[in-house]
């Protein structure tokens, strides 16, 4: 007895492996969204998009030193998931960052993990993804 697989899906059995055509996985053109923090790196920024790129002031960062910051966006909900990773702005691989989804918002943790100071535009691309857990 055949089932149908819904598109997207993978389906193993000890007896057969199953794979449904996949659609493309990204964002839809107009998802996605920038935006640039004013003053300082603690400057709170407004983008309500599912992905997008935050370009950090290029205010100095003390070695081994941690900031946060608020970007308000509408589209996060307080059980969705935040993925984001440093982007082409600042030096490669200087950089731990983070993101924590809440109801409305992301809270943005950016740390300098080298020896010196560093005074850079820090560039950080997140995506969101909705979670109904709770």
């Amino acid at each position: 007895m055949a089932a149908d697989i819904p598109s997207g899906f993978f389906i193993r059995t000890p007896i057969n492996t199953a794979i449904a055509a996949a659609p493309s996985i990204g964002m839809s053109t107009g998802a996605s969204g920038a935006v640039t923090q004013a003053t300082s790196k603690t400057t709170a920024v407004t983008l309500s998009t599912k992905a997008g790129v935050i370009t950090m002031n290029a205010a100095a960062l003390a070695t081994v030193t941690a900031v946060k910051f608020t970007a308000t966006n509408t589209q996060c909900g307080a059980t969705d998931i935040v993925l984001c990773n440093q982007g082409s702005g600042g030096t490669a691989g200087a950089y731990s960052i983070e993101g924590s989804a809440g109801a409305g918002s992301i809270v943005f943790r950016v740390v300098n993990n080298t020896a010196g100071s560093l005074s850079e535009a820090v560039t950080i691309n997140f995506v969101i993804i909705d979670s109904q857990a709770g």
